[in-house]
């Protein structure tokens, strides 16, 4: 009798090992499974988030809406000002004898411009009130695929030096990505200034 209470004790904790050690194995899978799948879903990366960093870095956004600032290697992006556009303090680009022939001028941190269309500024694209803080992901795609400013169906076109044509070649996946990235970061307060026509041109 002491035998078989013995031998049925063991076979109890054999069978409880084996269930824990199943169990763990089942729960690491499908750890790694969601992780790949996650992966798969994001180019690569490990979050939405993550990929529309990358795609900003790779698609040049802060050359114009990042604010410079000087070093002892040039002109770098003012990170503490990341992607707010134009400072509203600064004036507008003068246009020097040499640009008038060329009709074209840039501001030394390519924040704003002036050429056949006009004056542009480049927008700001944190999420505060200033900036994309009241956009939808609709309203984000609408602008890109529609060419249309702040998203708006019947407002004006996007104003050079705007890349649209280039980025219109994102996928919807990737403007989702460009998006839930700009939502992140730092919101930076700035209002930019208006759009200004050529002069003579109806707004």
């Amino acid at each position: 009798m002491k035998n078989q209470t013995t031998f049925f004790i063991a076979v109890c904790v054999i069978c409880f090992l084996f269930y824990r050690c199943t169990n763990s194995t089942t729960a690491t899978v499908a750890s790694n499974d969601s992780s790949s799948a996650n992966t798969n879903m994001y180019a690569g990366y490990s979050s939405q988030v993550d990929w529309g960093k990358h795609l900003v870095a790779t698609g040049g956004c802060n050359d114009c809406h990042t604010p410079k600032k000087m070093s002892d290697k040039g002109p770098v992006d003012d990170l503490d000002l990341m992607l707010s556009g134009h400072p509203s303090q600064l004036p507008a680009p003068s246009l020097m004898p040499a640009q008038l022939k060329a009709g074209l001028a840039a501001t030394q941190d390519l924040t704003a411009w002036i050429g056949p269309w006009g004056t542009s500024y480049s927008a700001n694209l944190t999420p505060d009130s200033t900036g994309i803080g009241a956009w939808n992901e609709q309203q984000f795609i609408t602008c890109i695929r529609q060419d249309v400013f702040k998203g708006i169906v019947g407002s004006r076109p996007l104003m050079p030096p705007m890349p649209v044509a280039g980025v219109n070649n994102y996928t919807d996946d990737e403007l989702k990505a460009v998006f839930a990235y700009l939502k992140s970061i730092k919101p930076i307060h700035n209002v930019v200034p208006d759009y200004q026509p050529p002069s003579g041109a109806s707004k």
